[in-house]
């Protein structure tokens, strides 16, 4: 465990990095979940909200461990090391992406929505929520929102070769996007005008670019950790 530490750090340090990405792709999700919560309920919003976003990262490690299922199957084969390119370059595109340089991610997302549009109608019949319970359900169904930065961040931990380091690793960069998403919920202005500001999304950006080089394999990745 202690030498997967520095990869949760990572997953961890991306998700939160990605914040900016979460509040155009979820933020007003998030809002329209919260005007969903019943009048009689929303003593308990703050409960419903952590039950969204609790649902939503275990959905994303239950998808880490799904697909690291499938990268323990190829890690013997040049497969992973494929994978691992791939992995890479989707996280440069998601650099380039929050920092506003290059849009061109959305064109992947756009491919997920079809999955999207079958889970739709069930979080529909979720909705009120109510309770707990919905909140929780209807938190795992947003999970599967179709998403340039978990494809990327799925992909990464799936390169692993490990099921349960990728399920590991996709539960600690849920908890990255937790603190925006959860702020976004409780309309937390000052957040949302940090994480848009032009140097904070630049910096970001310019941070899992690296990120991205990082994972490519090759001798640089030697240079970058001595820098």
């Amino acid at each position: 465990m202690l030498e997967l530490a520095p990869q949760l750090a990572s997953a961890l340090v991306l998700g939160l990095l990605g914040g900016g990405h979460c509040l155009g792709m979820c933020g007003g999700l998030m809002g329209a979940l919260t005007l969903a919560i019943p009048a009689e309920q929303r003593g308990r919003r703050l409960r419903l909200l952590l039950g969204y976003n609790l649902g939503r990262i275990l959905s994303y490690a239950a998808a880490g461990l799904l697909l690291g299922l499938a990268g323990w199957a190829l890690a013997n084969s040049p497969a992973v090391t494929a994978m691992r390119v791939a992995a890479a370059l989707l996280l440069i595109a998601m650099g380039l992406y929050l920092g506003g340089w290059w849009s061109g991610l959305t064109y992947i997302e756009r491919a997920g929505r079809g999955l999207w549009r079958r889970v739709q109608p069930l979080a529909g019949r979720l909705l009120p929520v109510s309770s707990l319970p919905r909140a929780l359900l209807l938190g795992a169904l947003w999970g599967w929102l179709p998403c340039g930065l978990v494809y990327s961040t799925l992909l990464w931990a799936a390169s692993q070769g490990n099921a349960g380091h990728s399920a590991l690793l996709m539960l600690a960069f849920g908890l990255g996007t937790w603190p925006v998403l959860l702020a976004t919920g409780l309309a937390a202005e000052r957040t949302r005008q940090l994480l848009r500001r032009r140097g904070v999304r630049a910096a970001a950006g310019l941070l899992v670019v690296l990120f991205g080089l990082w994972t490519l394999p090759g001798p640089h990745q030697h240079w970058l950790m001595g820098h």
